[in-house]
């Protein structure tokens, strides 16, 4: 698949399988254009509800849909969907045992013009504390189609962080995907990099080639999932290499590195070393994507020095 607006991904999948199935309906937030959702309702206008601008609501119409045997998408601004909304999501989706699927939209510096108010740097930190909850992170148009597909037969709430701009495909047409585990994109000795979304997949995959080029071979995970997270896998490459870089369009706290952070000082995996590349405890800023990705230390140079220095310090312990 070539390079394709992540947002036009998500409508189609939703309309073919609305096709399919009857039960498929999208509720949003007066965002159907922002989403990509229009041809959704031009097709399905029965199927399509927008409650305007009331993100709390929204989430009480989509439970209410599911409580009658619907499969709703619930989709805004990822800002909304996970600090506006998140007690409707969490009581009337999460505790109620309702399928309820909520979108997240322009997660942290896709936000980009938006800026800080609009740019949701903890919204995986705040969903990770739902109960049984997938949270899922596509990195490209074939993952985002499949994994659209995995969270409408799950039969449970879930969460999208959907990146909405136009992406190249990592991935080839047909690859399949899970819930809850992740993919393998390039082996190596010294370090394995797990990334997460469409921004920092292709940032780690860089950082891999640049570190190549220097005699560093580095593994390259697509998390795809924080969960539940794949700790066969994770733990199989941490095994193998002994130090790990995570890479993330969040937070450091909260998100990915934390999960991280969380399975190796649980396991037997604790004498390895760890770096987490995300933003440092900070506010959004206005700007481009590219400048952002400086600013907050989310490029793939950011992530390579981080490699060569844990290479660099393999075996070694600090003294506490």
């Amino acid at each position: 698949m070539a390079a394709k607006e992540m947002r036009a991904v998500y409508a189609e999948t939703l309309l073919e399988l609305a096709k399919e199935d009857p039960r498929i309906v999208v509720v949003e937030a007066d965002l159907m254009k922002a989403t990509g959702t229009t041809p959704f309702k031009t097709a399905f206008p029965e199927r399509a509800f927008d409650v305007g601008v009331a993100e709390a609501n929204m989430l009480g119409v989509a439970a209410g849909l599911a409580a009658e045997g619907k499969i709703p998408f619930a989709a805004t601004f990822g800002c909304f969907a996970s600090r506006r909304a998140f007690d409707q999501f969490f009581m009337s989706g999460a505790y109620a045992r309702l399928p309820v699927k909520l979108v997240g939209t322009d997660p942290g510096i896709s936000a980009a013009f938006n800026g800080g108010t609009h740019m949701p740097f903890e919204d995986i930190g705040i969903m990770r504390m739902v109960p049984g909850i997938d949270i899922v992170e596509p990195s490209d148009p074939v993952s985002l189609q499949a994994l659209v597909r995995k969270l409408a037969a799950s039969g449970k709430v879930g969460y999208l962080r959907l990146h909405r701009k136009a992406v190249d495909a990592i991935y080839p047409e047909g690859e399949t995907f899970e819930l809850g585990k992740g993919k393998l994109l390039r082996e190596g000795k010294d370090i394995v990099i797990i990334a997460l979304g469409a921004i920092m997949v292709p940032e780690a995959i860089e950082a891999a080639q640049r570190l190549k080029s220097e005699g560093i071979e580095a593994a390259v995970i697509d998390a795809i999932s924080v969960k539940p997270l794949d700790t066969g896998l994770i733990s199989e490459w941490i095994g193998k290499t002994g130090a790990v870089v995570t890479a993330e369009n969040h937070q450091k706290m909260g998100g990915l590195g934390s999960a991280l952070a969380e399975l190796i000082a649980e396991s037997e995996l604790q004498g390895c070393r760890l770096t987490r590349i995300g933003v440092a405890d900070e506010f959004g800023e206005v700007g481009t994507q590219d400048w952002l990705k400086k600013r907050f230390g989310l490029s793939a140079e950011d992530i390579a020095a981080a490699a060569r220095s844990l290479v660099a310090g393999k075996g070694k312990r600090k003294q506490i």
